[in-house]
């Protein structure tokens, strides 16, 4: 397995050391819809689903890695693995909630920062991929056998970036000339407020699983817990209203003269009701 020293090592497992083994002849490029970072895309295939990526990037350009590349990863579909042995290194890089932004140029650095690497380390030819297996460097959507119904991913300010930036960037590095630059898009602290205005606004996307032979996801299950406990929570509010406004009922003349009656033929009963009324006086005086 091959690891990369640009990274944070955050290995999965199992999946690291289950999965088969992979010729990479191939790097595809993700955005994961979400403005995570690269700690929290670790949680997210370790807690949550049961695809992963090879790697995950955060707002800042930083770069975790999560599987050696000499190992598959559940992202590219079919260009996980091939029947010959061949298959594709994944990255799945920090987004807004649509994949509609253009990656940072932190984000940019460190994506031709890896390329070059997966060139240098795996011999991955510095051309985009012509076709599905072609070997070369490409985006999610750029071919549909690397989606299983199709994908939107990355969107269309990130493609261009790749096609006119990222790509371009990685060649020359590799080559021993300038990359292109452009300017930040944000920076850490806009990134920063970004990723809490999505907490604030966005439900959790991992409450989408839904386990093997399960008939409902885990949001479900919140939402009916939710709704169980806001009708006990309705009924309890009736209850209360109801004891607030009880009136206390009051005994007529014949009602007291008939207890008068009975408490004087049983002074044992009298004595018993005495002592009742005497605790709850003292319990009240204390309180």
């Amino acid at each position: 397995m091959a690891w990369y020293a640009g990274a944070t090592r955050m290995e999965l497992q199992p999946e690291s050391d289950s999965q088969p083994a992979i010729v990479p002849t191939q790097f595809i490029l993700h955005s994961i819809a979400a403005p995570w970072t690269k700690e929290r895309v670790f949680e997210y295939w370790r807690d949550s689903t049961n695809l992963d990526s090879h790697f995950g990037q955060s707002f800042d350009g930083s770069i975790a890695q999560y599987i050696g590349t000499q190992t598959r990863a559940d992202a590219n579909y079919l260009a996980n693995k091939r029947a010959d042995g061949t298959g594709a290194v994944s990255i799945e890089t920090a987004s807004n909630s649509n994949h509609s932004d253009p990656w940072t140029a932190e984000q940019v650095e460190g994506l031709i920062r890896l390329g070059v690497w997966l060139h240098q380390q795996h011999g991955i030819p510095l051309r985009i991929c012509r076709t599905a297996s072609d070997p070369g460097f490409g985006y999610h959507r750029l071919h549909s056998d690397w989606a299983v119904s199709g994908t939107a991913c990355p969107g269309d300010a990130r493609v261009a970036q790749f096609r006119t930036i990222v790509f371009p960037g990685i060649v020359a590095r590799a080559n021993g000339q300038t990359a292109p630059t452009e300017e930040p898009d944000m920076d850490a602290n806009q990134a920063k407020q970004l990723a809490e205005i999505h907490r604030a606004n966005v439900p959790y996307m991992g409450w989408s699983y839904r386990g093997d032979g399960a008939d409902r996801d885990a949001y479900g299950d919140l939402r009916t817990a939710v709704a169980s406990a806001g009708a006990a929570d309705a009924k309890a509010a009736q209850i209360l209203q109801k004891l607030a406004t009880a009136q206390p009922v009051a005994l007529t003349p014949e009602q007291v003269a008939a207890i008068a009656d009975k408490l004087a033929a049983s002074p044992a009963l009298a004595e018993q009701i005495a002592e009742k009324v005497a605790a709850k006086l003292a319990t009240r005086l204390q309180s």
